[in-house]
């Protein structure tokens, strides 16, 4: 696959969530390419360090629970100590971990919103001010096609998914006027190493194959594709709206 070049991304300094394995690695290797300065948090410890050393200058891993707002703030506020304001953030972190409708208790609920939603917008209100003084910037929030086919025993990640949604439309309005541009990606059957070993099974994909219109599957660096031309001054109009990459998938 031949990868656009984008020259207003080199230099900027680009935060991105969950960037340690599974689409993040892939969207931290992107931004890399267009020689950003690429800070990613995650808890993974273990995955997120190999990362960064292949990768080499022009990466660096942050370990953060982004469960936790305030450590999540302090772990902004200092790489914007350290290496300027934020241009763009990315907010990628989920998981997709699959609850029976009776099972789900107050706190696994409180738990999932936290993992899946809570932190992109405190993330958001974080970066928000930096940007606002540097004349403008980038938020993009990655959505799921999820809970638009009503998959079954997601309902928590679902909800979160959806209010991604409605999160983006209302901060792009908010933020808009400080030409702070916010949109939200959403991917589809995405074959991650986690996907193909917990949950795309041959029947599976063999299912998903035959929903989409195109016939191969959706891969992370074609969501990263549409996450870098969004990150760049190429969209430069392009605010409070959802890019689906999924092949057609309904």
């Amino acid at each position: 696959m031949t990868h656009a070049v984008y020259p207003s991304l080199a230099g900027k300094t680009v935060v991105i969530t969950g960037g340690g394995s599974g689409i993040g690695e892939v969207i931290v290797e992107g931004f890399v390419r267009q020689k950003a300065k690429v800070i990613f948090l995650d808890i993974a410890e273990n995955d997120s360090k190999a990362l960064a050393a292949r990768l080499g200058n022009g990466v660096k891993f942050v370990k953060c629970d982004l469960t936790n707002t305030g450590a999540l703030r302090e772990a902004l506020a200092a790489i914007e100590r350290e290496a300027g304001p934020i241009s763009v953030l990315v907010n990628n972190a989920a998981n997709d971990d699959r609850h029976k409708f009776e099972d789900v208790t107050p706190e696994y609920w409180e738990n999932r919103v936290a993992v899946n939603l809570r932190h992109l917008f405190f993330a958001a209100q974080a970066v928000a001010a930096g940007m606002k003084k540097a004349g403008g910037g980038c938020i993009i929030n990655l959505g799921s096609v999820s809970w638009h086919l009503s998959l079954p025993d997601l309902s928590i990640y679902e909800t979160a998914k959806a209010g991604i949604e409605g999160m983006t439309r209302a901060l792009a309005r908010d933020l808009g006027t400080s030409n702070i541009r916010v949109n939200c990606v959403v991917p589809g059957a995405i074959r991650t190493p986690r996907q193909m070993k917990l949950w795309h099974t041959p029947e599976e994909e063999a299912k998903i194959l035959d929903q989409q219109c195109l016939k191969q599957r959706v891969d992370p660096i074609h969501v990263t594709a549409m996450i870098l031309f969004l990150a760049s001054s190429d969209a430069a109009m392009c605010t409070a709206h959802s890019y689906w990459v999924d092949g057609g998938y309904r």
